[in-house]
């Protein structure tokens, strides 16, 4: 089934959080009401996901008035990926 026929159909394309093989995004076209193997896994993914920025909110709170440059640094990095991923999936959610 091509992209095409697929939203034809109502099947939208969703994006996957993992990259595809060759790093770029992947995606995978699935029927909502009835979700394969990768559509579970990516919902289990996004779910681990949203609870590790749920955990990373938690230890920047703690560290925000204490920490030092390099771990304010890596703090930065680590937040910025997990927002990442979540307005990833938020984007996704509200499609």
């Amino acid at each position: 089934m091509t992209c095409e026929s697929a939203s034809e159909e109502g099947h939208e394309p969703r994006p996957l959080p993992w990259p595809g093989s060759d790093g770029k995004r992947a995606y995978v076209i699935a029927d909502p009401a009835r979700p394969g193997p990768v559509s579970r896994r990516a919902d289990v993914m996004e779910a681990a996901q949203l609870e590790m920025a749920a955990v990373l909110l938690g230890h920047a709170r703690q560290l925000a008035d204490e920490a030092g440059p390099a771990e304010l640094r890596y703090l930065v990095a680590q937040l910025t990926r997990t927002l990442t991923d979540t307005l990833r999936i938020a984007q996704r959610v509200k499609s």
